[in-house]
């Protein structure tokens, strides 16, 4: 409990973010709705349906590079590499199943990501950029389960 009978949460915010969230919940666990600092709560709520977008788009860019190396160097196809895909399916399954609303978004992003994908793929390995497919050779269901991965 924070020691103070009011708190002026838009100064805190600056000057102790942890105090802040701490105050706010607090606040909000009270029923102190006039005393919450409403234009800073909507900014870190705003903020973090943002971090969960840039946090798919993230996993899944690293997940079609990984795809993209495993199918253009299959001499070089390690555990490591296999490992790498898994985190990956497994940290975007996380966030889809913590945040349902993604699914859309998944399939929105999904064309941009591989590009991004590509140009990495291409830097990695030093293998042309136009030796990749402008287009996926994946599709979203391949890209995020395993039995795609074994059948190559």
């Amino acid at each position: 409990m924070i020691n103070q009978s009011f708190v002026n949460t838009q100064t805190l915010y600056d000057q102790d973010f942890y105090l802040w969230t701490k105050a706010i919940v607090e606040q909000l666990k009270e029923h102190r709705f006039n005393e919450i600092d409403i234009p800073n709560l909507i900014e870190e709520i705003e903020s973090m349906g943002r971090s969960e977008k840039r946090e798919l788009k993230s996993r899944l860019i690293v997940l079609l590079m990984h795809l993209l190396k495993w199918q253009y160097q299959p001499e070089k196809r390690s555990e490591s590499w296999r490992s790498r895909i898994t985190e990956q399916r497994i940290f975007i399954e996380a966030l889809l199943e913590d945040s349902p609303s993604l699914q859309p978004l998944f399939t929105e992003v999904f064309a941009d990501c591989y590009e991004k994908a590509r140009l990495k793929a291409s830097e990695e390995t030093g293998i042309k950029l136009n030796l990749f497919s402008k287009e996926s050779p994946f599709t979203l269901d391949e890209t995020l389960n395993d039995y795609f991965l074994n059948n190559y």
